[in-house]
This record gives structure tokens, sequence and C-alpha cells, in this order.
């Protein structure tokens, strides 16, 4: 069964999967199909398409679902192993970003790092948790806020920094017995205009 988001981890992945023909390929398999089906719906010769998606299979990036024999012949149909994908920091080795080496916190590229460091974070944790057939707890939040100036929103991100502290100082305990230390992390920047069509 495909998961919600398949992420990356390993760099011969990252690249199978950004190869044209084969992302082509990940693509179309939202829906099972077969090598056949895939060939018609791209224009692309049936024997180049079972070359690209054997890479995938071996990869693990699509997957097989069903045999079926037509005759003297057995068509594999394959769908993809995620409904959607994301490449951690990890697949791109000493190139991968780190929010250590950047020393403006302000900064959107700090904000990158560390982003793509929760998605690394992330991947591991819920491999150790699907191993151990346990559920990762996990918390996200999101909102908009829309702020009437600069000075308002200095103001928010003043209020934000003093009670994030007050609950740190409450509820943290560095010596609980069995406690686990959880990571939070809070990043804001101006939303996207939506595109008018």
């Amino acid at each position: 069964m495909s998961v919600a988001i398949d992420v990356i981890e390993d760099t011969r992945r990252a690249q199978m999967l950004l190869h044209d023909v084969r992302l082509e390929l990940v693509e179309n398999l939202a829906e099972p199909a077969s090598a056949a089906v895939l060939a018609r719906r791209l224009g692309t010769p049936r024997q180049r398409i079972n070359y690209h998606l054997r890479e995938l299979e071996g990869e693990k990036l699509i997957e097989l679902v069903e045999e079926r024999r037509k005759g003297s012949v057995t068509e594999r149909i394959y769908r993809r192993t995620g409904r959607s994908y994301a490449i951690s920091p990890a697949a791109l080795g000493a190139l991968g970003s780190k929010s250590a080496d950047i020393r403006d916190r302000f900064s959107s590229a700090y904000q990158i790092a560390l982003a793509s460091e929760v998605i690394g974070d992330l991947a591991m944790l819920r491999a150790g948790a699907k191993g151990a057939k346990q559920k990762l707890p996990t918390f996200a939040l999101e909102v908009d806020v829309r702020f009437a100036s600069a000075e308002r929103r200095n103001e928010f991100a003043e209020e934000l920094a003093a009670g994030i502290a007050d609950l740190v100082r409450k509820y943290h305990d560095e010596k609980a017995p069995g406690g686990r230390k959880f990571r939070f992390y809070l990043g804001a920047y101006p939303r996207r205009k939506e595109n008018r069509a």
C-alpha cells in the first residue's frame, strides 16, 4: 500500500526519481497501470517503459500490485509507493543543508535548512516507529496571521517568544525519569499571493 509521503533519503533513489522519463512514469502511477497502458498513454515504446519500470521497482519507488496472465504473456501492474514524495537533505550528502552552518537565524536560508532537517529527522523517526510497530507522536500547527504593520508583526513575535519561554519553563523537566525530548520549531514568512486565473 502506498504511503502518504515517501521520503527519499538515498542519493540513488533521488537520482532515479528525478530522471525525467522515470518521474513522468511515477506521476502516471497514482492509479495502478501496466507497461502497455503507460506506453500508450505516453507514446513511448513498451520496451523502454519496461526498462524504466524495472529500475524504479528496484529502488522501491513503485511496487508490483498484481500480475495478470493474458495467453502466454504475464502483464505486471504497478503503482507508486507514495501518494507524494519529499527529498531529505541526506540524499544530497555533503551538499545537504545544515542550519548549524547558517549564522543568521532570521534569514530564509536558515529556515529552509531547518525545514530540510525536520524532513530528515521525521523520515528516520517514522521508519524507526514503523519497524517497532509503534505510532510516532507528532504535533504540527499552521496558522495565517495578517498584520496591520511591521511594528505589530514585531510585537507579535516578541509576545510569542515570551509565551513560548514561559511554556518551556513550565513543562521542561531535564531530569524526568523516562522523559523524552521533543523538538519544536516555528518559522514565519510572508504568505505567497494566490495566482488568479
